[in-house]
């Protein structure tokens, strides 16, 4: 089941409901060069793949792609297109379990977000909600980016 209007759980029940519906996809994010600038300042990561357009062009790649990273960055804000928590006390980016860049990301390619609730678990202090991540590229075949993520959230007393 895909759904693309935003899910906002406010209890375990409703993230218990959510297990299993995929959620999304989002709006497409245009991936410039001057966003995959941005992120090698910001990361301090310059290696000539994603920032040398002359370069790259030379390459079997045809130009410069995005960092893995900077798409697995994207996903807490992609993910809040699909999913939001304001119905708990907090949540908090728990990290990620397995993570992979399958397929490049070229400059001036559009890409989105697809979420599916795996699990939903009580634990000592609140509930931990497990997701699959799945970031696509606009008309490739392969994902760009797979990932599993886990946020923590707290119900209100």
């Amino acid at each position: 089941m895909t759904d693309t209007a935003t899910a906002a759980p406010a209890t375990y029940d409703d993230l218990r409901a959510l297990i299993g519906k995929v959620l999304g996809p989002t709006d497409w994010h245009d991936v410039t060069q001057e966003r995959i600038d941005a992120f090698a300042d910001a990361t301090g990561d310059h290696q000539w793949i994603h920032v040398d357009p002359a370069r790259a062009a030379a390459t079997a790649l045809g130009g410069t792609i995005a960092h893995g990273l900077y798409s697995l960055s994207l996903t807490p804000a992609l993910s809040a297109e699909l999913l939001r928590f304001d119905g708990f006390a907090h949540s908090l980016n728990y990290g990620y379990g397995k993570v992979r860049f399958p397929a490049p990301v070229p400059v001036g390619s559009r890409m989105r977000l697809r979420a599916t609730v795996t699990s939903a678990d009580k634990l000592p202090g609140g509930i931990q909600v497990t997701m699959s991540q799945v970031i696509e590229r606009e008309g490739a075949d392969k994902p760009v980016m797979v990932a599993e993520s886990m946020v923590r959230v707290v119900e209100h007393d």
